[in-house]
């Protein structure tokens, strides 16, 4: 399946129709070898995704989205990581499970959708039976998200712009909110309602997550009101406040600070007036890079 999906890739909204499996890349940067630049337990994510034993996280390199302000910058450029195998992200997938995971988490995984099923698919061959996360940038394709069907259990969606121009300004993408609203939707279809076990941990459902930007509160607010309009208590929503203005954005002085306790308040407080109960925020100083794990291909 991988080679056929990636000879004419249309994977992704860029729809680059280049022949990865050749040795091309596209926008995300990345031919058909999988690259990997960090396996590890990752205990940043939202409690019900973390928990006490930590999400097993595995980033990719390469991105679709390319965000001016990444903190991710040098895996989504391409410019990090190790190139391995199907086979060998299976057994990593296998190894996290080993270490106690409470979960698969795949990060930025939309240009490797088909060699991730292969490796899915080998992993339950040989026991892997913990929850599939896809952690996404929210920017999807309804056909390679239908791919997914069966093999993913919790979608982790960002959800960046509702604003035209502020995704062609910070992502290049005028055509974001089509596509990631359009893509909540099958993802909640897929998953269905949010389901937690005992010790409080999301095992299937959608938690849509929505990274404040500086200056943008009108956009949050108008995304937080869609959202919740929309999809109601079928999915959570994270509200977050860790943007952190790295030295990628200094030729953006608008974007170039942290996002203000001001700021951040209205938008919760704003979230809590349209009665929004199914929700995280962040209350502890995460505008820093230590919430940045290092991609030293640990795990890998």
């Amino acid at each position: 399946m991988s080679s056929k999906l990636l000879e004419n890739c249309t994977l992704c909204p860029r729809d680059c129709h280049v022949d990865r499996s050749h040795g091309q890349k596209g926008y995300c940067r990345e031919t058909e070898e999988l690259v990997v630049a960090r396996a590890a337990l990752h205990m940043w994510e939202e409690p019900c995704i973390s928990g006490e034993n930590g999400s097993g996280t595995v980033f990719f390199s390469g991105c679709s989205m390319g965000c001016v302000y990444c903190q991710n910058y040098n895996i989504a450029k391409g410019l990090a990581g190790k190139k391995i195998t199907v086979e060998r992200l299976a057994d990593i997938f296998l190894e996290i499970q080993e270490q106690a995971a409470n979960n698969i988490n795949l990060v930025t995984p939309s240009h490797y959708v088909p060699q991730i099923i292969e490796a899915i698919t080998l992993s339950r061959e040989k026991g892997l039976d913990v929850p599939i996360v896809y952690n996404c940038s929210g920017y999807e394709k309804l056909e390679t998200l239908k791919l997914l069907d069966g093999y993913v259990d919790i979608y982790l969606p960002d959800f960046k712009y509702m604003s035209k121009e502020i995704a062609k300004k910070y992502s290049n993408v005028e055509d974001y909110f089509d596509y990631a609203s359009a893509a909540i939707k099958e993802m909640v279809r897929q998953a269905g309602e949010p389901f937690f076990n005992e010790n409080g941990l999301m095992t299937k459902g959608v938690l849509v997550r929505h990274l404040t930007l500086p200056g943008c509160l009108k956009d949050s607010k108008q995304i937080i009101k869609y959202l919740y309009e929309t999809f109601g208590d079928t999915i959570f929503i994270s509200i977050m406040n860790q943007y952190t203005p790295l030295s990628n954005v200094k030729q953006y002085p608008e974007i170039n600070r942290k996002v203000t306790e001001q700021e951040y308040n209205e938008l919760v407080n704003y979230a809590i007036s349209l009665g929004m109960e199914n929700g995280f925020i962040q209350l502890e100083e995460t505008a820093s890079e230590s919430f940045i794990p290092e991609f030293n291909e640990e795990g890998v």
